[in-house]
């Protein structure tokens, strides 16, 4: 049996520009994400400062302190503060090796402890990606359903899976 690889989750800094381009870059990570791939480092530098670093939970996933993929847990507001929106994405070198599923076990439970006023984390899901499918479920989410034509990303309405977790009581 192959030994599980080690990750952590820590904040982004604008030092990890390149290895965020890494997989940002590519347009098999980020087909399933409702940003576009980065091509510039300099739009990359920008999505660092301005979106990541002002965003509640936004973590970097990391093997040896490397970034790999992100990981965010995006709270909601008003009436729909107590639930929160788990998103990802991991290097394509990463994938089917457990990091996915490991990276939002970790996270759901950071999230649950820091964002004291969460009740429900849920994660949408294109209805065409198994593979984060597999995650959810692997991470313990339940599947509740799906929403047709809930997304317009990337010029085309696209049908949503909708998982859930709790906050233990």
């Amino acid at each position: 049996m192959l030994k599980p690889i080690e990750i952590t989750l820590r904040p982004f800094k604008i030092s990890d520009v390149d290895d965020f381009m890494g997989w940002a870059g590519d347009e098999n990570v980020t087909k399933y994400c409702r940003w576009n791939t980065f091509t510039f480092r300099d739009d990359a530098v920008a999505f660092l400062k301005e979106v990541i670093k002002s965003h509640p939970w936004y973590r970097a996933i990391c093997v040896k302190d490397r970034p790999i993929g992100s990981i965010y847990v995006m709270p909601g507001i008003g009436k729909d503060e107590r639930r929160g929106e788990i998103g990802y994405a991991i290097s394509a070198k990463y994938w089917g090796k457990g990091v996915a599923t490991e990276a939002v076990k970790i996270a759901v439970a950071c999230a649950f402890k820091e964002l004291k006023y969460l009740d429900r984390i849920e994660g949408l899901v294109f209805s065409e990606n198994k593979a984060s499918q597999r995650v959810m479920e692997k991470a313990g989410f339940i599947r509740e359903g799906l929403l047709r034509k809930y997304f317009f990303v990337k010029g085309k309405s696209v049908d949503i899976v909708v998982f859930s977790t709790v906050e233990a009581d």
